[in-house]
């Protein structure tokens, strides 16, 4: 292709992407006021008007190409032209619909504009007799399948995969997870503003064992027992400054050994496990890891409380 045939091509699918551009949006909006004020029936006045007045739009841009692009030589040929490439770039605007009705990312509004007459240009250079052009064609069309298809929705979950992870880190100083006891596994988390608890059961269905975990914030420098306490309770603080509440009850007793980390204060308490265990997944707490967030996020054993 000589620079001068070059230069009516770029030319030729500039004017096409300027006047689809500005042409679709224009009529897009239009029919969603003319919906929104009589009805569906009322827009079919306004496309009886606009789908001819872009096409004659859109043969306009094929006259400067009418000695490059063989289907725009005459009138008649240049309407045809026209209304195969408004056709094939409608259903390439319904596509970008779809795909941003599907939450993939098409840049600001200005850039969703310009874009709205990418798929037009698209459909014009499939006519110019170039294999290059063609060839560019195609690939413009093979990248924007694939970004809509597979880079856009996948950049979409990421986003939103963060967004979920930065509001459970929201309180970023209560998230403390201990080594599940043997033959337990977390079962449910729950993380909130002032306290993040965390459920261990047993792997097994038919066994019944429980320990819980609490992490809430505290303004205390230690555990301290309460002043006064039931005749059923007994409370004492050993030397590393770790709580023990033991309660008993007709049939058995529960533990609660409450201990303080950093800037908050732990608390784990079982009526099935003895206080060696409990005081393991103490000496376990550690801060959540990402890798360990996920995996509860994937396995959905985690809700946020607001």
């Amino acid at each position: 292709m000589t620079s001068g045939r070059s230069a009516l091509t770029a030319l030729h699918l500039f004017l096409v992407w300027a006047t689809m551009a500005v042409t679709v949006p224009t009529l897009g909006f239009g029919l969603l006021l003319t919906a929104w004020g009589g009805g569906a029936g009322a827009a079919v006045p306004v496309l009886a008007l606009g789908l001819p007045l872009a096409v004659g739009l859109l043969a306009t841009a094929g006259i400067p190409v009418r000695a490059v692009v063989p289907q725009c030589d005459s009138v008649p040929q240049r309407l045809g032209w026209a209304v195969m490439v408004f056709v094939l770039g409608t259903l390439g605007v319904l596509a970008g619909l779809a795909a941003y009705g599907g939450d993939v990312d098409l840049g600001s509004a200005g850039t969703r504009f310009a874009l709205t007459g990418v798929p037009y240009v698209v459909a014009a250079a499939l006519f110019v007799p170039s294999r290059w052009v063609r060839l560019g064609a195609v690939a413009v069309l093979a990248a924007a399948v694939a970004y809509g298809g597979f880079v856009g929705p996948a950049q979409f979950q990421q986003r939103r995969h963060d967004a979920e992870v930065a509001r459970y880190r929201e309180h970023a100083e209560l998230l403390y997870l201990g080594a599940a006891p043997a033959g337990m596994q977390v079962s449910r988390a729950e993380a909130g503003p002032a306290r993040f608890s965390v459920e261990y059961r047993p792997v097994r269905q038919d066994e019944a064992a429980y320990a819980d975990l609490n992490v809430r914030s505290t303004l205390s420098p230690a555990p301290r027992c309460p002043e006064l306490v039931e005749k059923d309770v007994s409370c004492t603080v050993d030397a590393h400054g770790t709580m023990r509440m033991v309660r008993t009850f007709p049939g058995g007793r529960a533990v609660t050994l409450t201990r303080h980390l950093q800037g908050a204060e732990a608390e784990v308490t079982s009526q099935t496990l003895g206080e060696p265990a409990l005081r393991r997944l103490l000496d376990t707490l550690h801060p959540l890891s990402g890798t360990e967030l996920a995996q509860l996020m994937r396995e959905k054993k985690i809700d946020r409380r607001l």
